[in-house]
């Protein structure tokens, strides 16, 4: 039995060994997060999205370029009357002429330009938002595991305690071999419960790690935060006009509703016709008037646009017009949706924290405690010593674990918020 107790002890040594070290390196969310926008390679490949459509914009702003002409005419290339001076008659032309843009439609493709940025900006956030709710869940879950580990550290120093009395009593032939055999076969439960948790916290490490693409080994890695609840909840409309405001997928929406209008203004404008003008200078031409040696002309050529008229895109526009109203009005349902069942979801677990917090932990270490005293002095069997004790093992897990479930619904109301409206 004592060799078991010094492997217990020896085993707790290195744990706690470990977290010290890890604790010397224990971030805080406001580091975890800085670190992940610093790191995270979704998120900054999707960032390049918005530089692609800057890049786009300058695309769309570009003037039409000028056309240069050169020409030469008037080339002898056969005798005529036994004469034959092919050059004397050649004369060069250099021309440039312009495609002139009617009806804004430079300015209008850069203004759609300019609302597609707007666009990229509104889903690189949205995306920012999803992969905060992930990184938010793995810190949540780190602390978990952290408050799950000493739960079972403590319950296992308890009970080795409790061992050490039942085998001084069992020396002293106050309890029978049978009892105390129980005793240390329960202890197997707390090894159990050790070692899992270990092993959460090393797997909870190492999926936030990855979310913030980062190979710090997992012994030296360690965060630190509240794992508790706050009782004060935000009337459920209050919570619903912060999301109205702060959503980046209705952002987007909105703005897709936009562009959809401007693209439709730019179809009309292209419908237009645009005329191109020219202009030219000619050396030695061969005209009625000898004395012309050099001279300039000038043209504008105007498409008749008699059939085609961009009609098929004018409507493509308008119906995606239609169409994005409609999408509009699905993700602000979606909002909606998001945030009543968040708040829901919040609320019941508070619901079911607040007795805990209040009462049932409490009573529970109360009744251990006073089963254990009276047990150790022989006014309690060991089966009631026993209960007592998965009493208080089941109540501290079940609270540990609706901490982690309020803290996860407050991530998801987070999440269907657009912004941190609970810490």
């Amino acid at each position: 039995m004592q060799k078991t107790s010094w492997h217990h002890l020896a085993l707790l040594g290195a744990l706690c060994v470990c977290t010290a070290a890890s604790a010397q390196q224990a971030l805080t969310w406001e580091q975890v997060r800085q670190r992940f926008e610093q790191n995270n390679p979704s998120l900054l490949a999707d960032a390049l999205n918005i530089d692609e459509s800057k890049a786009q914009e300058i695309t769309a702003s570009l003037r039409p370029n000028p056309t240069l002409n050169l020409s030469a005419d008037g080339t002898q290339i056969a005798p005529d009357k036994g004469v034959w001076r092919p050059f004397a008659g050649t004369f060069e032309t250099a021309g440039i002429s312009y495609l002139i843009e009617r009806q804004h439609k430079r300015q209008l493709r850069l203004e759609s330009a300019r609302k597609e940025t707007l666009i990229a900006e509104s889903n690189h956030a949205d995306l920012e938002r999803t992969l905060l709710f992930n990184l938010r869940s793995a810190f949540v879950a780190t602390l978990q595991a952290k408050a799950a580990l000493q739960l079972a550290k403590d319950n296992l120093i308890y009970y080795d305690h409790v061992l050490d009395i039942s085998r001084n009593r069992f020396d002293a032939g106050d309890i029978a071999q049978l009892d105390l055999d129980r005793l240390e076969l329960q202890r197997v439960q707390y090894e159990s419960d050790l070692q899992s948790a270990d092993v959460a916290l090393r797997t909870a490490k190492i999926q936030l790690l990855a979310l913030l693409n980062d190979r710090t080994p997992v012994d030296q890695f360690d965060v630190t935060g509240r794992f508790d609840f706050n009782n004060q909840l935000a009337p459920l409309d209050e919570v619903r006009q912060i999301a109205l405001e702060n959503r980046p997928d209705l952002k987007a929406a909105l703005e897709t509703v936009d562009k959809a209008k401007t693209d439709h203004q730019l179809a009309v404008a292209n419908g237009s016709t645009d005329p191109t003008i020219s202009g030219w200078w000619t050396y030695n031409p061969s005209f009625n008037n000898p004395y012309a040696h050099q001279t300039v002309g000038a043209s504008v050529n105007i498409p008749l646009r008699i059939f085609d008229r961009n009609q098929g895109e004018k409507l493509r526009t308008q119906l995606d017009i239609d169409r994005s109203d409609k999408l509009l009005d699905a993700a602000r349902a979606q909002v909606f949706n998001d945030v009543d069942s968040a708040h829901a979801t919040l609320n019941s677990t508070l619901i079911l924290l607040q007795p805990y917090k209040d009462r049932y932990l409490e009573q529970a270490s109360r009744v251990r405690d006073t089963i254990r005293f009276s047990y150790e002095h022989g006014a309690a069997s060991l089966l009631d010593f026993l209960d007592a004790q998965a009493e208080y093992r089941s109540v501290e897990v079940s609270y540990l674990n609706l901490v982690a479930a309020y803290l996860d619904a407050a991530g998801q109301l987070n999440l269907a918020v657009g912004r941190e409206v609970i810490q």
